[in-house]
């Protein structure tokens, strides 16, 4: 049975990131990344890279929530003490069990730090555990090596390559996109307990 309510503010959290629901409040939490590091949208078909189009994502974020398509979190490091990016469930389709994660970004301090793996546990936890999908997919750029060496570090299989499917924002060229996923019987069997072993050695699950 599906346990998921768009209306409801879920919280994910554990000792070292807290992930909240998206609203205007992080508006200027997450404008130092806009006016100092726009390089960080290179690769995202979402652009934050000025203060109108951040404010735009932020709208835009909110209305797919209550259009029930998509449901975006603000990233909080623990460590650090302050908001570092976003990261969203897109794609849900409840009545097939299946949704994608995606349109994620850190700011440039934030990236290779521990970060995103402990926000994917949370992730990937809540939606096999919780929501009780049976496939969860991810996408990438082909030439986005590094979203693609972190999606396979984490337990992502390959599922194929969707050949000039997508069109850079910034340029007009077309791209290819890598599409990866991971399944509710390879979550139970191998990548929980393995994550949970790159988050947090000490444990064995």
């Amino acid at each position: 049975m599906i346990n998921f309510d768009f209306n409801e503010d879920y919280i994910l959290e554990n000792d070292f990131v807290m992930l909240e629901p998206l609203s205007a409040k992080h508006y200027e939490e997450l404008l130092e990344y806009t006016l100092n590091e726009p390089e960080i949208w290179e690769y995202s078909m979402v652009k934050c890279d000025t203060p109108e189009n951040l404010n735009k994502y932020i709208g835009i974020a909110i209305q797919k929530r209550i259009d029930q398509k998509e449901y975006t979190f603000a990233v909080f490091d623990k460590k650090k003490q302050k908001f570092v990016g976003a990261t969203r469930y897109c794609d849900i389709f409840l009545d097939s069990n299946r949704l994608q994660m995606g349109y994620t970004w850190y700011g440039k301090e934030h990236q290779g730090t521990g970060v995103n793996k402990h926000c994917k546990w949370l992730l990937l936890e809540f939606a096999f555990e919780k929501m009780q999908m049976v496939r969860v997919e991810f996408r990438a750029y082909t030439e986005n090596l590094r979203s693609i060496n972190a999606l396979l570090s984490i337990g992502c299989s390959v599922d194929g390559v969707l050949r000039s499917n997508a069109i850079c924002p910034k340029t007009g060229v077309r791209r290819d996109t890598m599409v990866l996923s991971i399944l509710n019987n390879e979550w139970n069997e191998t990548v929980k307990q393995m994550l949970s072993g790159k988050i947090n050695p000490t444990n064995t699950i």
